[in-house]
């Protein structure tokens, strides 16, 4: 008999189960059509009305005004990191960006390429285990956007809540390992973006929740398929987009809506989270690698006080169904990634096989 392992990969990552059962029948059969989810036309009466639905789901979810476009694009949020840019940030403007990590830092390379960046504010000086104080922020006199990464997956870091920019200055973040793990005043935002893979569904779908006036400003030299407001005029249809992920997306946020909501998953998140870093706190072997106030509720980094068990700890692991717990290759140790679909007994188990680990090789 088949089985599921625990997977605690930071992406792709755990689906709903509920979601994976829906598409299977809707693989092979949708809606009673005779043809499946991903053979139907994206034009098409079925995929208008999925499209439709996860747009109003969303809203519902998040409180999503009117005044923004929910677009779905592709390439991850690693082209998000050049295409904001490319649409608002002139050779001689300034935009600016607070460094936690890996991809700000990235984010940052990419939008060098169109203008000035102006870093606000680092954390590379204790290997991004922080989140910067307030109190540290430079802002630059004229900036065209504000950019900060919400969650930092490779050494488990997050802000408790989005950074205070000066007045008329447009927030963007990327949101990619966090985005509806928790309530979110959306109307703080110019544009949130985020790759599908960890909270959302599978990989090949990013999620752009952008205020209309900003998809306008692109200047219309940029290539067609690069200029936000060709997506925000045909629907995200512009060209064929990945219809099975949009599917899925909306699949998850119905599961959303039906837990209660983003509080009732902000609850389930902490309490996950609360289980695994009690433990770490207490153990004599493990311990966690972010600084108390900055810890992410989403990827739980740590580290052995033998590092050379680290190996056979992720070996065993894996061989007794706990899978993706090697930390990223740039920093080592382990990570346990628990997005909104990871299940608590999950994080139950895992801290059982951690204790009997420890007990093991003190």
């Amino acid at each position: 008999m088949s089985h599921r392992s625990y997977n605690f990969s930071a992406g792709p990552a755990t689906l709903p189960e509920t979601v994976i059962k829906t598409a299977q029948l809707a693989l092979w059969d949708y809606e009673d059509s005779g043809v499946g989810i991903m053979e139907h036309s994206h034009r098409g009466p079925l995929l208008t009305k999925v499209f439709d639905d996860v747009d109003e789901n969303i809203r519902a979810l998040a409180n999503v005004s009117d005044d923004y476009e929910i677009l779905f694009l592709q390439g991850g949020a690693s082209s998000q990191f050049f295409m904001l840019p490319m649409n608002l940030l002139g050779s001689d403007d300034t935009a600016d960006y607070i460094n936690t990590g890996a991809w700000s830092k990235k984010a940052m390379v990419e939008a060098r390429k169109f203008g000035k960046v102006h870093e606000v504010a680092s954390s590379a000086d204790k290997d991004f285990t922080y989140i910067p104080d307030a109190a540290s922020y430079d802002w630059s006199p004229e900036p065209v956007y504000a950019h900060f990464t919400s969650n930092n997956t490779i050494a488990g870091t997050q802000f408790a809540t989005e950074p205070t920019v000066p007045e008329g200055v447009p927030l963007v973040c990327d949101a990619s390992s966090d985005i509806f793990s928790r309530p979110t005043d959306f109307s703080k935002y110019a544009m949130v973006y985020a790759g599908a893979q960890k909270n959302l569904g599978p990989s090949g779908v990013t999620l752009v929740i952008m205020r209309k006036e900003l998809v306008e400003r692109g200047p219309d030299t940029l290539p067609t398929m690069l200029q936000y407001r060709t997506h925000a005029n045909k629907g995200s249809r512009f060209n064929t987009p990945p219809t099975f992920g949009v599917f899925i997306i909306g699949e998850v946020i119905k599961w959303l809506r039906s837990l209660g909501g983003l509080r009732a998953i902000a609850e389930h998140n902490r309490d996950k989270a609360k289980i695994l870093y009690d433990f770490l706190d207490e153990s004599a072997f493990f311990s966690a690698t972010a600084r108390d106030d900055s810890r992410s509720l989403m990827n739980v980094c740590f580290c052995a006080a033998k590092p050379e068990l680290e190996e056979s700890f992720v070996e065993l692991a894996t061989e007794q169904g706990f899978i993706g717990l090697k930390g990223h290759r740039s920093v080592g140790g382990m990570r346990a990634s628990i997005y909104n679909a990871f299940p608590r007994e999950g994080v139950v188990k895992l801290v059982e096989f951690m204790k009997e680990f420890e007990r093991s090789n003190r």
